[in-house]
């Protein structure tokens, strides 16, 4: 099977920066897309950034300017830089991933256990 185990989360102040990892392990042959979501507190699931298997990039308007996807393939690891950090940004952080585990097999979707991030003085 497929595990991606996050970590970097914390307790930041406001206009502080974090960075964000999420390493996928097990049996994986390629991964598509890579993604970060995330959860308050009372709030639904939202998409914060996505990076494709070529390196495209997607953010939510909220977050755009101030947080940065990027992966690397060789450690199938996908990452989230996180600066000008706002109270609003408080919320668990999830690692996505659509992971392709043998040749010619459909991807399965995978998700993290999560982070927290919380944005407070």
């Amino acid at each position: 099977q497929v595990q991606l185990v996050e970590s970097g989360g914390g307790l930041v102040q406001p206009g502080g920066s974090l960075r964000l990892s999420c390493a996928a392990s097990g049996s994986i042959f390629r991964i598509n897309a890579m993604g970060w979501y995330r959860q308050a507190p009372g709030n639904e699931r939202e998409m914060v950034a996505e990076v494709t298997g070529g390196g495209s990039t997607n953010y939510a308007d909220s977050v755009k300017g101030r947080f940065t996807i990027s992966r690397d393939n060789a450690k199938s690891t996908v990452y989230l830089q996180m600066n000008s950090l706002k109270s609003e940004d408080t919320a668990v952080y999830y690692c996505n991933a659509d992971v392709v585990q043998r040749p010619g097999f459909l991807a399965m979707n995978a998700w993290g256990k999560g982070t927290l991030v919380t944005v407070s003085s």
